[in-house]
């Protein structure tokens, strides 16, 4: 795997980041099952009639996908807001993942750019980077569009949004990704992946999904950029 994943850094020209998981857990201590109750509760106010597998979902972000895939767009708006609010607080004290920073630190010492390609809102991104200091080492911040779930990933869209950015093709691209529609929508943008299994039921699932290389600590990736660094 070693071998693997430093062929794959070695012919990358730039590293983009999903946010939550490679980069920290954001809703560590602002429960992601107590956002999603707090979105179903917004939907009530604005008088949407939630059904009980909805008001059991435990997913802020699918909160947010199945109100948009109702077509009610001031309904998908408000709960973007709260989800925005929610994710702003969750930020202030979101757990850092272990040697997320160093990644980051050590891509940019070896030359390459890094962007965050997020399902998060691109404010609780920023405000996070900021806070610990990273902000200058991150660059785009691609967050999801707003009210608008559909462009999410697995949409191939935000990645694309970070390629254009960087002035990169997509195959001199790497996504690290913890979920399998961060896998997805790599293939669909033509960059490679790396699959951050930070549970252990992961590494199966994300190598059926076809990621390039499938690791359980960020700090796999940190030391071969250390390296190419040479620092």
């Amino acid at each position: 795997m070693t071998a693997d994943l430093g062929r794959l850094l070695a012919g990358v020209g730039a590293v983009l980041l999903d946010f939550d998981g490679p980069v920290c857990s954001i809703f560590a201590r602002y429960p992601a099952p107590q956002v999603a109750a707090e979105l179903v509760d917004v939907l009530r106010r604005h008088g949407v009639d939630v059904s009980p597998d909805l008001a059991s979902e435990p997913d802020p972000l699918e909160v947010l996908r199945r109100t948009g895939a109702t077509g009610d767009q001031g309904a998908t708006e408000a709960v973007e807001d709260a989800l925005c609010a929610a994710e702003r607080r969750a930020a202030e004290t979101a757990e850092p993942t272990l040697y997320g920073r160093e990644v980051i630190v050590a891509a940019r010492q070896a030359g390459l750019p890094v962007a965050v390609v997020s399902n998060n809102s691109a404010g609780a991104v920023a405000a996070y980077l900021a806070a610990r200091r990273l902000a200058g080492y991150v660059s785009p911040v691609v967050g999801r569009a707003y009210a608008k779930p559909e462009r999410m990933k697995p949409h191939p869209d935000p990645i694309l949004q970070a390629v254009r950015a960087l002035r990169e093709r997509p195959e001199r691209c790497v996504l690290v990704g913890d979920s399998l529609s961060d896998i997805e929508g790599a293939y669909a943008a033509g960059v490679k992946v790396i699959g951050y299994a930070n549970r252990p039921t992961k590494v199966a699932a994300f190598r059926s999904a076809g990621a390039h290389v499938v690791i359980t600590s960020m700090g796999d990736i940190a030391s071969i950029l250390i390296a190419m660094s040479g620092t």
